[in-house]
């Protein structure tokens, strides 16, 4: 995988979307925040899905 997903942890609103949508890839940090623990964790169209299903938009891909 040449792209990992990152969070914006300011923009971010702990909605818990993108964990369940690739619990494999996101979790919660211990400020109660979304984070990439492991971005090869899921395929990368599950992660596209987790990114446009961000109500705030704070996941990008970064190279």
């Amino acid at each position: 995988m040449n792209r990992i997903p990152v969070v914006d942890q300011d923009a971010c609103i702990s909605c818990g979307l993108c964990i369940s949508t690739c619990p494999g890839v996101f979790r919660f940090s211990s400020s109660n925040k979304s984070e990439c623990y492991d971005p090869e964790g899921a395929e990368e169209d599950l992660i596209q899905q987790a990114i446009d299903g961000c109500p705030v938009q704070c996941i990008t891909w970064s190279d």
